[in-house]
Order: C-alpha cells, then sequence, then structure tokens
C-alpha cells in the first residue's frame, strides 16, 4: 500500500472478508492521505532546517562591524549590502519561513484529522485485519 517509506499501512486479506467497492476507495482515500501526510512531514523538515540556517545567519551578524559589506545570496548570485539591509532581508526571509512553517503545520494536523476519521472507520470494519499505522506514531 503506498504510504511513505516508514509506513507500515496495509489490509491483510482474510477469505471470510468481503471488501466493497466504497471501502476499498477508503482505504485508498487513506494511503493517499498518508503519502501526503510524509511528503508534508518532509517538507515540514526541510522548512525548519532553512529557518535555522537563517538564525544562524542572524547571530553571525551580531559579530560583524556595521560599516563591512556583506555577501547575500539573491537568486544566483552575491550581492554586497550594508549590515543593515542584510538583517532586514534575514528578518523578512526568517518571518516568510516561519509562516510557511505554519501553514505546513497546519495541512498536517488537518490530515492527522482525516485520517483519524477514516481509521475509525476502517477499524470499526476490520479490526486487527488491518494496519494503519506508521512506524513514528
Amino acid at each position: 500500500m503506498a504510504g511513505g517509506k516508514n509506513s507500515q499501512t496495509g489490509f491483510q486479506p482474510d477469505s471470510d472478508v468481503d471488501i466493497t467497492y466504497e471501502e476499498q476507495q477508503t482505504i485508498n482515500k487513506f494511503a493517499r492521505q498518508n503519502a501526503k501526510l510524509e511528503d508534508y512531514k518532509e517538507e515540514l523538515k526541510l522548512k525548519q532546517n532553512e529557518l535555522k540556517n537563517l538564525e544562524d545567519a542572524s547571530d553571525e551578524l551580531e559579530l560583524m562591524d556595521d560599516d563591512e559589506k556583506i555577501p547575500y545570496y539573491v537568486g544566483e548570485v552575491f550581492v554586497y549590502q550594508s549590515l543593515e539591509k542584510t538583517q532586514n532581508c534575514l528578518e523578512e526571509a526568517k518571518t516568510k519561513k516561519k509562516a510557511e512553517i505554519v501553514s505546513l503545520e497546519t495541512k498536517c494536523a488537518d490530515l492527522r484529522t482525516i485520517m483519524s476519521e477514516l481509521k475509525t472507520q476502517l477499524y470499526a470494519k476490520f479490526g486487527n485485519r488491518i494496519n494503519l499505522e506508521s512506524e513514528d506514531d
């Protein structure tokens, strides 16, 4: 079943269990949501690392002299700008990154809510014949 590299979701067929088309659709929907959640979690890790790098860069700027020109990466080139302008650029970048992180965390929470509802339905029907838990749960 699709779902990400850490996923252990799946249905163990049993000879006395009939799966309706609707139930299979629910299982498929859960798998798609799980895969999307794994993608969001990976993206979230990347953005959190990017934010940490921005914060580290801000901390390093505290050690710089006010009249130094700071190389700042824009697009595909470095531009040299004042310490104050670089600090402002970093603050803007951190604000934007934090908003992206909050958005991803909200998407993850929404997916977890949907998945919880689907789990309830599927476990009610299939009990221990279905495993919808990932390794990191």
